[in-house]
């Protein structure tokens, strides 16, 4: 298990517009996930529901009681069994499902597990409907009312491997030959979550040389799950030691993805989403006309910058996954994401994937090679490539909040940050985000904790530190 059961856990069942998480046998049981997928599904019109978990060793036991309660019901149940979650938003959308339902607690500890709602059109649900059923949740109703939702037919549990049809999608989007011709070396922690069941296949479809670590979907972590520079400390050193030509880590439904050079220099999650747009767009023939990139409002500006270098608008949308989508189907978007790691592209499905972000950046890296990969091949250096990326640095923090600061008075504070920066133009699109020549930063308040979180970003890391300090100092009221 590794670090992974050290970290502190908070028993406090996170409810939000997009789904739930909490310690299992805590504030998560069967019942408490039972009534909440009754109040999902009864928003959904008629038609079968998709299941998919991640490897934790929960997910059988909510698994279960979520399809049995289905059944019970008169729905159908399309079982996914252990998939990513891009994956089951693809099952929802070629099996034209009424909705889909995966069991993730993403990159919490191993105590947690969750549910992720999902639409018909297989993309997480948009703000509005994971609303009403947020009310539907919270409504009181009595203990047997999702017990005796009993339909005078049972509905059927059919499985179905949405692998390959995902493998197809991905290889669509690259020049498989290229890839092929190039042979690179893959390193990649999948983090015993269900990032392998799509990796293995995919990376030997594009003639990759794989090591596979923590492929085992079991759930028990080697390290703390989010993969971030911390965590992954211990496993980046083993990416040389594989001589391999780049490195990447899953979280544990494997829709995100970071990356680490072949001598285990971790470029991080950031830098993910700024790389797959590079490889997009460079293709002139695709970016010629296509649509713009949507990123959220604390995603890196590498990315609108890369996308202005190539002619190519990059719009804002606020915090979270299912707005990023929102906007991408408004402006018709040729790539959207998140800077956590999540590369959303509308030919594969509308929910972040480390597999096309795998795929994009490793095309990138055989096409136009410099020959500077092992054995001379073409392949141009993922070092080379993340060093091409605009500079910047950025930092994040948050604030805990007393009980003085907060409604009323923590909106007079937030009014306080936006003055202590006169030269700055301001949005409210997402909590308060400000933008100067050369930099940025970003307020918001936590929709599940009393904390506020803030973000900065600027050419050097005195310029983000400065920031940090004078919206920290104004808040507090300093």
């Amino acid at each position: 298990m590794g670090n992974s059961g050290s970290e502190p856990t908070r028993d406090i069942l996170i409810v939000s517009v997009s789904g739930l998480r909490g310690i299992v046998g805590g504030s998560l049981t069967p019942e408490v996930a039972v009534r909440y997928v009754a109040a999902f599904a009864a928003t959904l019109p008629p038609g079968p529901i998709v299941i998919g978990r991640d490897g934790r060793t929960s997910g059988p036991l909510l698994a279960a009681a979520i399809a049995e309660h289905l059944t019970r019901s008169g729905r159908d149940v399309i079982d996914c069994g252990i998939a990513a979650t891009p994956t089951v938003g693809i099952v929802v959308r070629q099996e034209r499902a009424a909705g889909g339902i995966q069991i993730s607690a993403s990159h919490n500890p191993a105590p947690y597990n969750g549910l992720k709602l999902f639409s018909g059109e297989g993309r997480v649900l948009p703000a509005a409907a994971g609303a009403v059923v947020l009310e539907g949740f919270r409504t009181p109703c009595s203990p047997t009312d999702t017990a005796g939702q009993v339909s005078m037919q049972a509905g059927t549990v059919r499985t179905v491997d949405g692998g390959p049809a995902h493998i197809a999608l991905v290889a669509e989007t690259v020049d498989v030959e290229a890839i092929r011709r190039c042979r690179p070396r893959v390193w990649l922690d999948s983090g015993h979550g269900a990032g392998s069941r799509v990796a293995r296949p995919l990376l030997a479809h594009l003639g990759c040389e794989v090591v596979i670590e923590g492929g085992e979907p079991d759930g028990l972590f080697e390290h703390t799950p989010e993969p971030t520079a911390d965590n992954l400390a211990d496993m980046l050193p083993r990416i040389r030691l594989a001589q391999a030509d780049i490195g990447f880590f899953q979280d544990p439904d494997a829709d995100r993805l970071a990356i680490a050079t072949s001598e285990g220099r971790y470029i991080g999650e950031e830098a993910t989403l700024a790389l797959a747009v590079e490889a997009v767009l460079a293709k002139a023939p695709l970016a010629k006309g296509s649509g713009p990139i949507v990123v959220n409002c604390s995603t890196s500006g590498m990315t609108a910058v890369i996308a202005a270098r190539h002619g190519v608008p990059c719009q804002e949308s606020a915090v979270g996954e299912a707005n990023v989508v929102d906007a991408m189907l408004a402006c018709g978007a040729i790539l959207g994401g998140e800077g956590n790691g999540g590369v959303i592209d509308p030919r594969v499905v509308l929910v972040r994937d480390s597999f096309v972000a795998m795929a994009l950046v490793l095309e990138r890296m055989c096409i136009g090679g410099t020959g500077s990969g092992r054995d001379g091949r073409g392949i141009t250096s993922i070092e080379r490539l993340a060093q091409a990326l605009p500079q910047c640095v950025m930092k994040k923090t948050k604030v805990d909040l007393s009980p003085d600061l907060q409604g009323p008075a923590l909106a007079t504070a937030i009014d306080r940050i936006e003055r202590a920066f006169p030269q700055a133009r301001a949005s409210r699109l997402d909590g308060l985000r400000l933008d100067w020549e050369g930099g940025w930063l970003l307020v918001r308040a936590s929709n599940t904790e009393p904390i506020v979180r803030i973000v900065a970003e600027a050419a050097d890391a005195l310029a983000v530190d400065e920031a940090i300090q004078r919206a920290t100092s104004a808040l507090l009221g300093g």
